[in-house]
C-alpha cells in the first residue's frame, strides 16, 4: 500500500503559482553542446496546492532531465519553501533536447576525475533551485481560492506518432526518431500514440487562474545546433499564454519515451512553429471543451508510493568504474559512464523512487519517472477508464528510458542501447500505478488496440 498518503481537510482550496526564468547562460553545458545562442528563454513554473494539511508542489522544467541525487535536492528545496516535505513534491522535465541537464550523483563522480562542470554548470544549477524556491516563498504568501476546476481534452492532429515500427518479425525495423527522412518509416502508420491532450484547469468563481496539460511525446523539432530553446512544446505553451494571458499556463510532458514527431517532422526550421501550432490548437480545443464542476479541498488526495527500479543487467559497477577512469577514453563515454553508475549504485544500494498520484474531484494524475513508454500511459487510463486519467513522466531522469516487457527482445535504440533498467520494471511499474489507482490491472488489461505490441 501506499506508504504516505493526505487527504486534504475539509474547507476551501487555495493554489499559488510560480513561473521563474531557467535559461542557462551562453558558454554553458547543455544536453549535447555549449549554449551560443538563446532563441527562446526556458522556464520552471508550476503550482502549490494548499490546505490545512501539507501543501503539494507540482513543478515543470524545461530541462532536458534532473535525475538522482539532483531531483532529490529540488525538491528538498522546493518542499523547505512552500513548507512542506519532499514526499510532497512532484518535479519533472518537459526533455527538450536544446536545453541543460542536472545529475549531481553524476557530477560529484566527474569531478573526481577532474571532469566537473563537463556534464553542466552547477553555478547556474544551484542558482535556478534558490530562484524557484524563492518564488515558491512569496507565491505561498499570497494563494488565490479556488471554487471550481475544469477538466477538458482534445485531440491533437499530426504531432506524435510512434518512434519503434516492427518488422515482420516482430524486431524493430526502423527507428523513427524526431524528425524523419526516410521514405518507408514516414509513410508507416503512426502506431501506438496517446493522440489527446488533456487540460486541468483552475477558477477563482469565473476567472480561471491556472492550466495544467499533459501531452506525451518527445519534444524537438531539431536540436544540436547550439541553441537554447523550449521548442515547440514551449512555443505552443507561448501561443496559449498569448490567448488566455491572465492565465498560468503550466505543461507537462507524459509517457512518451518512444514517441516522437519524426512521421510529421523533416527536421526543417520551418516546422518547428507547425509542430508548435498544431499543438496549441489542441490545447485551446481542450480548453474549450472544459468541464467545469464546483471543488474544496475535501476533493483532494495525494498518494505516493516508493518502489525499487530493477537495474539492467548489462550495467557493471567494475566496468563502468573503469571506463570512467579512463583518462585514454572518450570523455562523453566518461559522462556516460557516470550517469550509468549514478542509477545503479543508487538502486543497488537500496534507493527506491516515488510514484505519486494527484486526485482532484474526477482527475488522476500520475506522477512517474524516467522516459516511460507510452504503453504505461493508455494501460493507467484503461485500469480507471470513467476517470480523467492524466500522466506527467520524465520524474527523477535516472533510470533514462523504461520500456515494456516485451521491449527489451524487440532491438531498437532505447531499449537495446541506452535503457538503464530491466524488463522487470514492467510489472513493477504497473503495480505501482494499479495501487495508486486503486484497481488491479497491468498492461495486457488496456484494450489490444491501444497496446497491440503487448496482445500476443
Amino acid at each position: 500500500m501506499a506508504v504516505f498518503s493526505t487527504a486534504l481537510a475539509e474547507g476551501p482550496l487555495r493554489i499559488a503559482t510560480f513561473n521563474v526564468d531557467a535559461t542557462p547562460p551562453l558558454g554553458s553545458p547543455c544536453a549535447y553542446m555549449p549554449a551560443e545562442r538563446i532563441l527562446d528563454p526556458l522556464s520552471a513554473r508550476g503550482i502549490v496546492i494548499l490546505s490545512d494539511e501539507a501543501p503539494i508542489v507540482l513543478c515543470a522544467v524545461d530541462w532536458i532531465g534532473i535525475g538522482n541525487a539532483a531531483h532529490d535536492a529540488w525538491r528538498e528545496a522546493l518542499a523547505d519553501a512552500a513548507g512542506t516535505d519532499i514526499h510532497h513534491v512532484s518535479v519533472h522535465v518537459l526533455h527538450q533536447h536544446d536545453a541543460p541537464t542536472c545529475d549531481l550523483s553524476a557530477e560529484a563522480l566527474l569531478a573526481e576525475q577532474g571532469l566537473g562542470g563537463k556534464m553542466f554548470d552547477m553555478t547556474f544549477a544551484r542558482r535556478t533551485i534558490d530562484s524557484v524556491a524563492a518564488a515558491i516563498r512569496e507565491a505561498v504568501s499570497a494563494p488565490v481560492e479556488i471554487s471550481h476546476i475544469g477538466l477538458g481534452q482534445a485531440e491533437v492532429e499530426k504531432v506524435a506518432s510512434n518512434r519503434r515500427i516492427l518488422g515482420p518479425d516482430g524486431k524493430v525495423q526502423y527507428v523513427r526518431f524526431s524528425s524523419c527522412t526516410n521514405p518507408d518509416a514516414v509513410a508507416a502508420p503512426e502506431g501506438v500514440i496517446d493522440p489527446n491532450v488533456k487540460l486541468i484547469a483552475f477558477y477563482d468563481g469565473d476567472r480561471p487562474v491556472a492550466s495544467l496539460t499533459y501531452y506525451a511525446t518527445h519534444p524537438q523539432s531539431y536540436y544540436r545546433e547550439g541553441d537554447v530553446s523550449a521548442d515547440f512544446v514551449g512555443m505552443a505553451r507561448a501561443i496559449r499564454e498569448s490567448d488566455v494571458p491572465e492565465v498560468t499556463h503550466v505543461h507537462f510532458n507524459g509517457a512518451s519515451g518512444n514517441v516522437a514527431a519524426g512521421k510529421y517532422n523533416d527536421g526543417s526550421h520551418e516546422n518547428r512553429p507547425v509542430l508548435a501550432g498544431r499543438l496549441a490548437e489542441g490545447m485551446r480545443k481542450a480548453w474549450d471543451n472544459i468541464r467545469k464542476t464546483p471543488v474544496t479541498a475535501e476533493d483532494v488526495a495525494w498518494e505516493v508510493l516508493p518502489v525499487a527500479i530493477p537495474p539492467r543487467d548489462t550495467l557493471m559497477e567494475d566496468e563502468l568504474r573503469a571506463l570512467l577512469e579512463d583518462k585514454e577514453a572518450n570523455e562523453g563515454e566518461r559522462v556516460r559512464a557516470a550517469r550509468d553508475l549514478s542509477f545503479l549504485t543508487r538502486a543497488n544500494g537500496g534507493q527506491k523512487i516515488e510514484l505519486s498520484c494527484l486526485s482532484l474531484g474526477d482527475a488522476r494524475v500520475l506522477h512517474m519517472p524516467g522516459e516511460l513508454f507510452i504503453e504505461y500511459q493508455l494501460a493507467a487510463q484503461a485500469m480507471q477508464p470513467e476517470q480523467f486519467v492524466c500522466m506527467a513522466a520524465y520524474g527523477d531522469y535516472g533510470p533514462g528510458y523504461i520500456g515494456t516487457s516485451i521491449s527489451y527482445g524487440q532491438g531498437g535504440y532505447e531499449t537495446s542501447r541506452v535503457s538503464r533498467t530491466a524488463p522487470e520494471v514492467e510489472g513493477v511499474l504497473t503495480e505501482g500505478i494499479a495501487e495508486l489507482l486503486g484497481v488491479k490491472g497491468s498492461l495486457k488489461d488496456a484494450p489490444a488496440t491501444q497496446v497491440p505490441s503487448l496482445i500476443k
